[in-house]
């Protein structure tokens, strides 16, 4: 079909076509997601997907649809640098989409979105691909579109405290792994940082359990540790950056976790430590 047609589902504001089966529209639209025209994948099939989520067009259908997002996240998985990044990142993103029309009216088993889960925490942890806005394609920001999914996996009821514990471990070692000459420079620790924020509001965890946490991205994220035989900025910046978006989101973000004042003493206390020659007092 061509982008014409797509042009004019556009225009009426993303209403559901009448002359073609619905399985037919998505079947499309699910591979438009993987386009390399940011047109066709984020101007198109993204919000023409997302909007018929949204107004319970597929709540009958939302399993079979999130079964298909979650075959698309293993579609070039292991490559980078290639256009099958698109198809992953845009199908995560979708699934995000899934698991928040599920959060909001509980249509799918807790087995379903725990498969979903444990499917899309491997291919984000296996990701390779992590650029953010590609020259002449548009965004393919996996990183970023990652951690949404998390977000909405981790607002779920059917996770609890154990889960949540293990979703903020997977998006630390995601950021953590971050190659040093592939920083992530396009907003993902921001959108970490809200993921974790989806999570906390749960209001599951205890700062016994966020404490390390916090410490372990704080020890990755001092640039003044060890020896200097490097450069000790580019490991320490995924880690760093992550630390001032979440002070960032616990200071200003509706909607604050219980844990909010005491955790904010943590993040708080690990920004002092790992910016601690920029916070001393020249007394002379």
């Amino acid at each position: 079909m061509s982008i014409g047609y797509w042009s004019q589902v556009q225009a009426t504001g993303f209403e559901v076509p009448s002359d073609r089966p619905l399985d037919d529209l998505t079947a499309e639209l699910t591979t438009m997601l993987g386009s390399t025209d940011a047109a066709v994948r984020d101007g198109t099939a993204f919000p023409a997907l997302a909007t018929w989520i949204e107004r319970g067009v597929y709540d009958d259908l939302l399993a079979g649809l999130g079964d298909g997002m979650v075959a698309g996240l293993s579609v070039g998985l292991g490559e980078s640098g290639t256009d099958t990044v698109f198809r992953r990142s845009f199908s995560a993103l979708i699934l995000a989409a899934c698991l928040e029309r599920d959060n909001e009216l509980h249509l799918l088993p807790g087995g379903k979105v725990l498969e979903w889960g444990d499917r899309a925490a491997t291919w984000f942890l296996g990701e390779r691909d992590t650029r953010g806005y590609v020259v002449d394609k548009g965004w393919a920001h996996a990183i970023a579109h990652g951690a949404d999914t998390i977000g909405a996996l981790g607002e779920s009821s059917h996770l609890a405290g154990p889960e949540h514990a293990l979703l903020l471990d997977i998006l630390a070692e995601r950021l953590l792994a971050q190659p040093v000459d592939e920083p992530l420079a396009a907003g993902e620790p921001d959108r970490i940082a809200a993921a974790v924020m989806q999570i906390l509001r749960r209001n599951t965890l205890d700062t016994d359990v966020l404490e390390p946490w916090v410490h372990r991205i704080g020890t990755a994220g001092n640039p003044f540790a060890g020896p200097v035989d490097h450069d000790p900025y580019a490991p320490a910046r995924a880690g760093q950056d992550f630390l001032r978006a979440l002070f960032v989101q616990l200071s200003l973000a509706p909607r604050p976790p219980t844990v909010r004042s005491d955790l904010l003493l943590v993040v708080i206390d690990a920004l002092r430590m790992t910016n601690a020659p920029y916070l001393r007092v020249d007394t002379r």
